[in-house]
């Protein structure tokens, strides 16, 4: 046999072995996911290069989950609510999403600042292409963050004894937006029990979770689509001007901010009679106080308050110190790391 395909064939079998084994242990494949994912908190600022050692392990530990949901998905005979083009569309956004600062940190590393920008430029633009096809093309509303959500493993997998997940005879219902699995009303418990009222309110609410209901009037539905047209596209004008004008510029921050807050007072609460959409509109209202966090801002105003709430934690609370210590001498790298970006 040819060392090529003996190698494909080990490949090929321990792929099989690998998938037998995350679908009869969803729990112990949420702990490894776990424990991969807390490495690279461990990694971090310990040795030279700890940085990108630490971003890869926490991108590998994304894309781990990523892979696991694919194989619990398939044994469920669970698919999400979208052809099988959106559906590769979705995976390679969230992959994007997911090694985007990894890839930003390398291209430092080799190339120097421009480099980085140009990384860092044309994720920006394949992220806003990816998301205008979604919301023009498939009609898939605002895209939420990752695009593809996790499987909730406690509350899907909880019922399922000694591990048998593949053994589900019925075709069952994942929801793109909340990572839900649900259930047909085949399966579904006698007529009455609370049980069965809340998996049939499950239903009624991911029954086409990526179609979105606007307002009627022709107008509205032009204006609203204008909006989320645009919101795909929102990093682009504060990353290239934070390119231009530097870190220290106010001109990304308050460009950036302009553009959020027209967006917010456009795509109000009210224009959303999808919920999942509106979950994501209150997760973006949340991510408003990561300007306290975002140069220039962070280093005139933020950063000295902050840090003195964090001493002043680790010297009078007893045991936390040994948590807040380290994330003191860490923050300056991790503010540089993540705060440049208005994802």
């Amino acid at each position: 046999m040819a060392p090529g395909k003996e190698f494909i064939d080990r490949l090929s079998l321990f792929y099989d072995r690998y998938t037998e084994y995350v679908r009869r242990n969803p729990a112990a494949t949420a702990q490894l996911e776990s424990t991969v994912r807390t490495l690279s908190y461990l990694i971090a600022g310990r040795f030279a290069d700890s940085h990108e050692i630490s971003e890869l392990v926490y991108s590998a530990s994304n894309l781990l989950v990523l892979f696991n949901d694919s194989i619990l998905r398939k044994g469920l005979r669970c698919a999400l609510p979208a052809s099988l083009s959106q559906q590769r569309l979705l995976t390679w956004l969230s992959v994007l999403e997911y090694v985007e600062v990894f890839l930003e940190m390398g291209a430092c590393k080799l190339w120097g600042e421009v480099g980085r920008w140009m990384i860092i430029g044309l994720i920006q633009i394949f992220k806003a292409i990816f998301r205008i096809v979604l919301l023009l093309w498939y009609k898939s509303g605002i895209q939420t963050s990752p695009p593809i959500i996790p499987l909730d493993r406690g509350a899907d997998f909880s019922g399922e004894d000694n591990g048998n997940v593949e053994q589900q005879d019925d075709a069952c219902f994942v929801g793109q937006r909340s990572g839900r699995v649900i259930r047909p009303l085949g399966s579904s418990p006698a007529v009455g029990s609370t049980e069965s009222e809340e998996e049939e309110q499950q239903l009624e609410g991911g029954e086409a979770p990526q179609k979105t209901d606007t307002p009627g009037a022709p107008g509205d539905h032009r204006r609203v689509c204008v909006h989320r047209t645009a919101t795909c596209a929102l990093n682009l004008p504060a990353v290239f001007c934070l390119g231009l004008c530097g870190k220290q510029s106010w001109k990304p921050w308050l460009v950036s901010g302009v553009l959020e807050l027209t967006s917010f007072a456009v795509l109000s609460d009210k224009t959303f009679q999808n919920r999942w959409e509106r979950a994501e509109m209150r997760r973006r209202t949340f991510l408003l106080l990561y300007y306290l966090l975002r140069s220039p801002f962070y280093d005139k105003y933020s950063e000295e308050k902050i840090l003195f709430l964090l001493r002043l934690l680790a010297d009078h609370v007893p045991g936390i110190g040994l948590v807040v210590r380290p994330l003191m001498d860490y923050l300056p790298s991790w503010q540089k790391i993540y705060f440049y970006n208005w994802g």
